[in-house]
């Protein structure tokens, strides 16, 4: 079953499952309960990009502590193991780099960014206290820049913005000096982590850092991809956000060790499908 209400995904993204006999699409916002049998719950409600996080803070924050406790409830009462996908944002602009999961971030609580950096704080949070007082079993994930096929065009996030712009010849926005760095994990990898999270023992509860630590600039990532899409699109600066991280990468160690997890998919292997997958959604919306 999965509960979605399409904030920022489409009913276009999951038509191909529609008409299978063991999936079941349900429009639901994680902020309101639910009742529901069942044996496990994958927590990945929130909007992830800058763009649609900040289009309404309020909410990102309700999204990520209500559909915490709402979910934890859930959980509570069926009995089942339920994952959090928190995030690598909960580091903030880190101080310790690679980013290892004992370290416990340099968070501006009052900035632009805090809606979704503190909602996944506080989220980790009520995990690990309903794990403590409930002893509801627990996985939590900290998940660094996924990508890949059936992002939003105007999802907002750096990979598909860089896309979209390199594929209708538009002019790259690199913020800042662009040496700042991010390390980029393919969805496939990463959905093989979440489920060898979920399969361990209730003792491995994490959190548990999910992405792949080779660590680009913008400046790589936008020139790699005018090359991989032959495009004429040029670099144009602009300032730097508020609390924009200055870099930004996994130790996975943990991951490899628990989980017997590391990335398969280079960069640019998969930005080969990314690129494929817009390619063909422009084409079509022209």
């Amino acid at each position: 079953m999965c509960l979605d209400n399409y904030f920022t995904g489409s009913k276009s993204n999951i038509v191909h499952l529609l008409n299978r006999p063991y999936f079941e699409s349900i429009r639901h916002d994680v902020t309101s309960p639910i009742s529901l049998e069942v044996d496990e719950i994958y927590n990945l409600a929130c909007p992830a990009s800058p763009v649609h996080y900040q289009f309404d803070p309020v909410q990102t924050t309700k999204t990520s502590v209500l559909g915490a406790i709402n979910m934890l409830g859930l959980a509570k009462r069926t009995g089942a193991k339920i994952l959090q996908a928190s995030t690598s944002e909960v580091y903030g602009d880190p101080e310790v780099h690679p980013q290892v999961e004992g370290y416990f971030g340099s968070v501006n609580p009052v900035g632009i960014r805090a809606c979704y950096d503190e909602g996944k704080r506080c989220a980790e949070t009520l995990f690990f206290d309903y794990y403590r007082q409930h002893a509801v079993p627990i996985k939590v994930a900290r998940i660094f820049n996924t990508y890949g096929p059936r992002m939003h065009p105007n999802d907002g996030r750096v990979v598909s913005n860089f896309i979209v712009r390199a594929l209708r010849g538009l002019p790259i926005e690199i913020y800042g000096d662009g040496n700042q760095t991010r390390s980029f994990c393919y969805v496939d990898d990463l959905v093989d982590g979440l489920v060898k999270l979920m399969a361990t023992d209730q003792d491995c509860t994490g959190p548990i850092n999910l992405g792949n630590p080779v660590e680009f600039t913008m400046i790589e990532l936008a020139k790699l991809i005018i090359s991989m899409t032959n495009s004429k699109s040029l670099l144009v600066f602009k300032p730097l956000p508020q609390d924009d991280p200055a870099r930004r990468r996994p130790c996975i160690g943990m991951a490899r060790e628990k989980l017997d997890w590391s990335p398969r998919i280079s960069l640019e292997n998969g930005l080969d499908k990314t690129i494929s997958y817009f390619f063909n959604l422009l084409k079509n919306d022209e």
